[in-house]
């Protein structure tokens, strides 16, 4: 059993779904199970129309209704690829039914928002954002069928249990095994990534990137040889090349090293999806849909990088906290201990952290736009000065050359250096 992924970018139109059938039948087995995002930015317009909801305005039906010309123009232009391929094939795709299909998914939705009488907006969202997984899975299983590849489509929301945390929920790793092994063992299956269900059925979902997720679940549940991520890119690279020169690819890594890659903020794999993997030793791979021969990277267990290089992660717009005690005393561990109950009550991530003896600073993402409460929490207590618009920069396995890369015309706010990694806080100039 091998789990492939595609995200978003891969399902984004007619030629790319196309071109997902192909990646699969070159793989010339059925023993697969396929994790598929929501087309292209469909998550984002589901955002929207939980914001215009949230706001009364009537418009996030016209928003829905968006929604429904995207799919279809997607639908349309499959079965323009579908008739190519043959009398068969089209006919195939036709009677699949699709079209009502997507039809009544987004009338359910509509009809979701209209009953709903919770004030939850995570509850919300997680009710919400799965339709743009479950229009996806709908349309890719009707094409990859009409194809010639006979694929069953399952809910994913049978498959992942979880806790009632909305917008990020915990695996029952126990509930999701069993559901897991009994629905797919032994089968060629297509479902949703991100999502999953409460103990009530309630859909909820896995964080944001969490497809990747759902890839590592299943493949730790199904004893799985190993797990392919279909991207844009020709692997894991040891930059990303949008805000860096000269990026390489990186053939092979630890799953230690993708970890610690992910920590700091590489956006190429997901913080959560590793654990699993490296726990039955499964190796992840990440493969180009565009070159999709290449193999791009593997990790899995073994000693360093290959070949080792030094790798750059940025991460922008964070916010600079600098925290000391009002009678200038010493910053102590009941201090610290106080603070980070602080930011866990009001869910910051922490980017980077340094003490001194009277002030304590942080470097920090405002993910759900709380950090003005906790600035306001602190304030009561510290003298507390703020930075926004900070971008926070990290190198894993920095020399010297890499530290004169890394050189910024901006004020450097913080350094710090451990044996492998260098991070800055660089004060941007539109702060």
């Amino acid at each position: 059993m091998n789990i492939y992924k595609f995200g978003g970018a891969s399902v984004k139109d007619a030629v790319s779904v196309a071109n997902v059938c192909r990646i699969i039948k070159a793989q010339e087995t059925t023993d697969l199970g396929i994790v598929v995002s929501a087309m292209g930015k469909t998550t984002n317009a589901l955002e929207e129309v939980i914001a215009l909801y949230r706001n009364d305005d009537s418009r996030y039906l016209n928003k829905i209704d968006d929604l429904l010309d995207y799919h279809l123009n997607v639908v349309r232009g499959l079965q323009e690829f579908a008739n190519d391929q043959g009398d068969e094939c089209g006919l195939r795709f036709r009677e699949s039914g699709i079209i009502n299909t997507i039809k009544g998914l987004l009338e359910s939705l509509k009809g979701t928002l209209l009953r709903n009488q919770s004030k939850n907006y995570s509850f919300v969202y997680d009710q919400t954002v799965c339709y743009g997984e479950l229009l996806s899975t709908k349309i890719v299983a009707a094409y990859l069928n009409a194809c010639g590849l006979d694929v069953e489509w399952m809910d994913a929301r049978g498959l992942i249990r979880t806790d009632h945390k909305y917008r990020d929920a915990g695996v029952d790793w126990k509930k999701s095994e069993k559901a897991i092994t009994e629905n797919c063992t032994g089968k060629f299956f297509l479902t949703q990534g991100f999502i999953g269900s409460d103990e009530n059925g309630l859909t909820t979902t896995l964080g944001r990137e969490g497809s990747d997720y759902t890839a590592g679940i299943l493949a730790y549940c199904l004893d799985a040889e190993a797990v392919t991520i279909w991207k844009d890119v020709p692997g894991v690279l040891n930059a990303d090349p949008r805000e860096f020169e000269d990026t390489t690819l990186i053939e092979s890594m630890p799953y230690s090293e993708a970890i610690e890659l992910a920590f700091y903020g590489a956006s190429v794999i997901h913080p959560k999806t590793l654990q699993p993997l490296q726990g039955k030793k499964i190796a992840l791979k990440v493969r180009s849909f565009v070159n999709h021969e290449a193999q791009g990277t593997v990790i899995q267990n073994q000693d360093g990088l290959v070949p080792h290089m030094p790798c750059f992660i940025v991460r922008k717009n964070m916010i600079f906290l600098r925290i000391a005690a009002r009678d200038f005393s010493f910053i102590g561990e009941r201090n610290i201990s106080d603070i980070f109950d602080e930011l866990n009550t009001y869910k910051v991530q922490v980017g980077l952290l340094q003490n001194s003896a009277i002030s304590f600073s942080l470097c920090l993402e405002d993910k759900y736009e709380k950090i003005d409460e906790l600035v306001k929490a602190l304030a009561a207590r510290y003298q507390v000065s703020k930075i926004p618009n900070v971008s926070l920069y990290t190198v894993r396995h920095y020399n010297d050359e890499s530290v004169q890369k890394l050189a910024s015309p901006n004020e450097v706010i913080l350094k710090q250096f451990t044996q492998e990694t260098l991070q800055l806080i660089v004060k941007n100039d539109t702060a």
